[in-house]
């Protein structure tokens, strides 16, 4: 069965992009538009992962990581950033929030899906 992956970002592009190499890797996903519009879609199905930018309308990333992690069905939800921020303070403040991996846009397909099976559960 294809594991499920949660691509949040404002961009449509990016999410065009992430969603397409993660299903010719045999993923099935799931897309956000924001953070608020992502919570809607934590509804109690399985998640094995969520891919979320950092700077957002409505709700940044930070903010909605930190949501995530308060919901028992997606507590463990590992959870990768995909961002323009470079900066450590960025990372750190991801870090403390819950998130597993930082991946700096651009980013290369081969990079992500290298974070991807890492993180992803069996």
């Amino acid at each position: 069965m294809a594991k499920t992956i949660l691509i949040v970002d404002d961009s449509t592009s990016i999410r065009q992009v992430v969603g397409m190499t993660l299903k010719n890797a045999g993923y099935e996903v799931i897309e956000g538009v924001d953070g608020v519009d992502a919570l809607t879609k934590l509804d109690g199905r399985k998640i094995h992962l969520i891919i979320s930018d950092v700077n957002m309308p409505n709700m940044d990333g930070l903010t909605f990581l930190k949501q995530v992690k308060q919901m028992p069905a997606y507590k463990f939800t590992p959870v990768i950033m995909l961002t323009t921020e470079a900066g450590d303070n960025k990372k750190s403040e991801g870090q403390s929030a819950g998130a597993k991996a930082w991946v700096v846009k651009p980013f290369q397909p081969a990079q992500m899906l290298n974070a991807v099976s890492k993180l992803i559960l069996p």
